[in-house]
């Protein structure tokens, strides 16, 4: 159970450092997390600067890398600054990285398959690959993935594409580890094999979807599945209704941590989103701040 951790940001838009260890310690103290991805999507990480990037990395590893796996995002669109940012963040303690296919540029297979590995060369640390193609424009084949698990560090990856087929065909072609990038997805994913998940929403019910996990792996799909319905007002409030890290930081709000504001060109939760999520949480047993 990872949650790909929001950066919190104060009013004027500064990272709030104290804020990103305090939530570091609520997600695996209170939430269970086994790990916590920094500077993903989700950690906005197309709007923070390498060093606000290595800083915040050190604050979560300072706050709780004795006990939980830290992963780094480090994928770019450009191969040269991603090999870089690997580098910093094994200089820096990370456990492992996050590598996003190349976004924007629609690189071919084999340029993804070249981009890939040469981070992975890079630096010592186990990457998980991130294929996202509705945001990055091009998807990861199943071909270019199973040339890729032949590299000694790149032991997982993060889907988000959904295709639970094709999944189940590498996981029987190669040792790549899976995990849902998709929340809708979770309980369908650990159906066909995967590992656990990379979530968004675990930042509020990250508790509960390890409990899905482990009465999934125990064999009781009846239970997993009443917590995969249970959470379904959750997963709906934070995945669908705007932006996830907007909803995510309006979430932690929500339960009396600090998410902070976002950066443009984000922009906050309105009033009626915040009170539709409110909604959401409280219908997925999400114990919420009196709106007074």
């Amino acid at each position: 159970m990872l949650t790909a951790m929001v950066t919190p940001f104060t009013a004027d838009g500064a990272v709030d450092y104290d804020a990103v260890q305090r939530t570091a310690v609520y997600l695996v103290d209170e939430q269970r997390n086994d790990g916590i991805v920094v500077s993903g999507t989700t950690g906005e990480s197309p709007t923070t600067t390498d060093e606000e990037k290595d800083r915040i990395l050190r604050a979560v590893i300072e706050a709780v890398g004795d006990r939980a796996t830290i992963v780094a995002g480090a994928g770019t669109n450009d191969t040269h600054h991603s090999v870089e940012l690997a580098k910093a963040a094994e200089r820096a303690g990370a456990h492992g990285l996050l590598l996003v296919t190349p976004y924007y540029n629609k690189p071919p297979q084999e340029g993804i398959y070249r981009h890939f590995t040469a981070i992975a060369d890079a630096s010592g640390l186990p990457a998980m690959l991130y294929d996202i193609p509705g945001r990055t424009g091009v998807p990861i084949t199943m071909e270019t993935l199973i040339r890729l698990s032949t590299h000694p560090r790149i032991v997982a990856v993060k889907d988000a594409k959904g295709d639970l087929f094709e999944g189940s065909q590498v996981m029987v072609a190669t040792d790549l580890a899976f995990y849902s990038g998709d929340d809708m997805l979770n309980l369908p994913w650990l159906s066909v094999g995967a590992a656990g998940f990379v979530s968004v929403v675990g930042h509020v019910v990250g508790a509960q979807l390890a409990a899905m996990i482990e009465h999934y792996l125990a064999g009781n799909v009846t239970a997993a599945t009443e917590v995969h319905r249970r959470l379904l007002p959750v997963v709906t409030g934070i995945m669908t209704r705007t932006q996830g890290a907007i909803m995510a930081k309006a979430a932690l709000n929500l339960v009396g941590q600090t998410g902070g504001a976002v950066r443009p060109p984000l922009i906050d939760a309105t009033p009626e989103q915040i009170e539709m999520l409110r909604a959401d949480l409280v219908a997925s047993g999400v114990k919420v701040m009196d709106s007074n």
